[in-house]
């Protein structure tokens, strides 16, 4: 059975289509009666397809390891 906190793991899987046959049932009978985690799913859906939409413009190659070492660092 699916509930609300798998449905936020398997969210992603779910929307790329990665989900098997019975799990996409079971995820879509979740969703056919609890209006909060449809909710989630349509605003994650938006959010993609607006990500989708923003042009290309990789970060300069000092900004990524910059961001990197604060990442690992904020980790310790």
């Amino acid at each position: 059975m699916v509930n609300c906190k798998r449905v936020t793991e398997l969210v992603t899987d779910y929307l790329e289509g990665h989900l098997s046959r019975v799990m996409q049932v079971r995820f879509r009978f979740h969703l056919s009666w609890c209006r909060h985690c449809r909710a989630y799913v349509d605003q994650m859906r938006m959010t993609i397809q607006a990500l989708r939409a923003l042009p290309h413009n990789p970060a300069p190659l000092d900004t990524k390891e910059q961001l990197l070492q604060e990442f690992r660092s904020s980790r310790n």
